[in-house]
């Protein structure tokens, strides 16, 4: 049997702010895990097209053409099949709001006659575990080890071979007229929970209504009214949809094992937190007028630092810190790495897999992302309180002690620890921002010690970062390679924009990849494996938020430079073309402009709303002069 692997640019994420689906172009739910994102997955035929498991809704023939997108400022997904002989569609959506672990998947027939087919086959537990398929007159219901799922659907359904021979999935075909429509609900249950049938066509449009008021309710709190809106509000919806409602912990992504390489072996899973987005995290939401989302977001942190300081930070991370650079969603600390043998990996992108070893790696810069977000929320939400600044100033005296030793980095890199650049002047943000926040609130602390230590991160980062044969800061001390997380320097204070310095950094990073830089066509690569080795075999794709992080350094630079604020928003723009067709990016983009990587990833959405949020405002600013 063929593989028939989409490209990962080719599907729309819908979500209820607990997990997460990947719907294809086909009308194919690839992924889902259930009941939360980081648990087991049901369908993972985006990472083993044979064995993966899939539910896919679509017309019989190849001959219909397709188009994807979202009702207007919802996460409602609307999947189109155009022919000359009928036109029709499927509306995929989660509800929010308790009502469970559903996937709501409406199909209707706009023009004409189509004839649909209908396979689902879930595969529980990554594709290792077996289950039981029971058909009903209401439908389907799948029992496997420790979860059970049920199939409410209005047509009649049959046991459907699966790919080792056994009657894992169902199947039906059924055909819809001009203005008919049939409702298939996926959902939970438990072990003796009777099956539930569809709801009835008004049930199923005042659910879908429900939903779609749900999210424009949620997007009319949205500030921003610049250029690029409709761009910036899908990131926003973006990062809602991959919030974790119960805790307020946002995912760095809802999937894991895409490649950075097609074959190649750089394939992680992200559905877990990272302190590191912290402070873009708070930062683009409060930005644009997502308060609560960011308060959320900073309360989950607040949890992260007091269990750490009430248990001692001696006994954590086996040395390694106060802090994890990543943690569950609902805050566990243990997130052992596997691999899975059994699937072959997207497009045979091998190994798969599930965990993340990189959480009990040391990396200095999370405390500085961890302050600033902290900095950001007093100024911006609420006021610290003097039990959260013992623990924070516990943190900070710690950095003070350790900041000198070598980590892993910013990427998490598997070749040996280093005196990273970027990990020494986020250092400097975690002193900067505690001594700033100290001052304002008058809170008491070390600061003499504070302020020495600030100063000497500084001036260590000026004499050992910066290469003059380069003309730029590098990645690590006393090497001459590139790296695209110095952009960040002027965007957290750390180096002024216009500073020649900085101004020369920018000029190396921009240069092409086959001139010693890190850009290609726009893009830009966050290092060079073959000059900076990192433990890891093969090559990857260009990384989308550095492109961000690119618009943004020149945006700062531009308001002392007009031609470089000219330049910011050429490359804005031309970034945003490399978003999918539905306004969605992966980590990475390929050197053909396919998607690369884990999709979608936060991160990416995060530094589009703030490079977006700060190139109109500087333009705004221009037009005024």
């Amino acid at each position: 049997m063929p593989s028939h692997y989409q490209p990962i640019e080719n599907y729309g994420v819908i979500g209820n702010m607990r997990t997460a689906a990947l719907v294809g172009m086909d009308g194919s739910i690839d992924w889902l895990c259930v009941p939360h994102f980081d648990s087991p997955s049901v369908f993972a035929a985006i990472l083993d097209d044979h064995q993966g498991g899939r539910f896919r809704i679509a017309p019989t023939g190849d001959h219909f053409r397709r188009k994807q997108f979202y009702w207007p400022d919802t996460a409602i997904l609307i999947t189109r099949f155009l022919d000359e002989e009928g036109v029709g569609e499927i509306e995929d959506y989660m509800p929010v709001g308790g009502v469970g672990e559903e996937v709501i998947r409406r199909v209707r027939v706009v023009r004409g006659r189509v004839t649909f087919h209908l396979e689902c086959r879930p595969a529980f537990d990554y594709a290792r575990a077996t289950h039981q398929t029971l058909l009903s007159e209401d439908g389907a219901r799948f029992d496997g080890p420790g979860l059970s799922l049920a199939l409410a659907s209005p047509v009649q359904l049959h046991l459907s071979p699966a790919a080792h021979g056994d009657t894992a999935g169902v199947a039906a075909d059924f055909t819809l007229g001009e203005g008919e429509k049939v409702t298939f609900v996926l959902r939970r249950v438990c072990s003796d929970d009777q099956q539930r049938p569809c709801p009835c066509a008004g049930e199923a449009e005042d659910l879908f209504r429900e939903t779609v008021s749900y999210w424009q309710r949620w997007t009319a709190k949205c500030t921003y009214a610049g250029r690029w809106r409709e761009v910036v509000l899908r990131s926003a919806i973006t990062l809602k949809l991959l919030s974790y409602e119960p805790t307020g912990a946002i995912v760095a992504a809802p999937t894991c094992s895409l490649p950075e390489a097609i074959g190649g072996q750089r394939n992680w899973d992200y559905r877990y937190t990272w302190i590191r987005d912290a402070a873009f995290t708070v930062y683009g939401l409060l930005r644009i007028g997502f308060t609560e989302e960011a308060a959320r977001f900073r309360d989950w942190l607040e949890r992260r630092w007091k269990v750490h300081g009430e248990a001692g930070w001696s006994v954590s991370q086996k040395g390694n810190g106060p802090l994890q650079l990543m943690y569950g969603i609902d805050g566990r600390t243990e997130l052992a790495e596997e691999i899975l043998d059994h699937l072959e990996g997207y497009r045979g992108s091998r190994p798969v897999r599930i965990g993340n070893a990189a959480h009990r790696q040391l990396q200095l810069d999370i405390y500085g992302e961890l302050m600033d977000a902290v900095y950001l929320h007093n100024k911006y939400v609420e006021p610290v309180s003097y039990h959260d600044w013992i623990h924070l100033r516990e943190l900070v005296d710690w950095l003070c002690d350790n900041w000198k030793r070598p980590d892993e980095g910013v990427w998490e890199v598997r070749g040996g620890r280093q005196h990273f650049v970027y990990s020494k002047f986020m250092c400097w943000v975690a002193l900067d921002r505690s001594l700033r926040l100290a001052d304002k609130r008058s809170f008491p602390a070390d600061r003499h010690r504070w302020f020495k230590v600030r100063d000497q991160i500084y001036e260590e980062v000026m004499a050992k970062g910066w290469n003059e044969h380069r003309g730029a800061f590098i990645q690590a001390y006393h090497t001459e390679a590139l790296d695209a997380s110095s952009l960040l320097m002027p965007l957290v204070f750390f180096m002024s924009p216009s500073d020649p310095r900085m101004v020369s950094t920018v000029d190396a990073i921009r240069r092409p990849l086959t001139a010693g830089g890190l850009a290609a066509d726009g893009l830009v690569c966050r290092y060079n494996p073959a000059v900076a080795p990192d433990g890891l075999p093969g090559h990857e794709g260009t990384f989308n938020m550095c492109s961000f992080w690119l618009v943004e350094a020149l945006t700062r630079a531009g308001h002392t430079d007009r031609a470089r604020l000219e330049e910011a928003r050429l490359l804005f723009e031309q970034m945003l073309g490399y978003a999918n067709h539905l306004g969605l990016y992966a980590e990475q983009t390929g050197y053909s402009g396919e998607a690369l990587g884990n999709f979608p990833q936060a991160f990416t959405h995060l530094a589009l709303i703030s490079a977006a949020f700060n190139l109109d405002r500087a333009l705004g600013s221009l037009r005024s002069r």
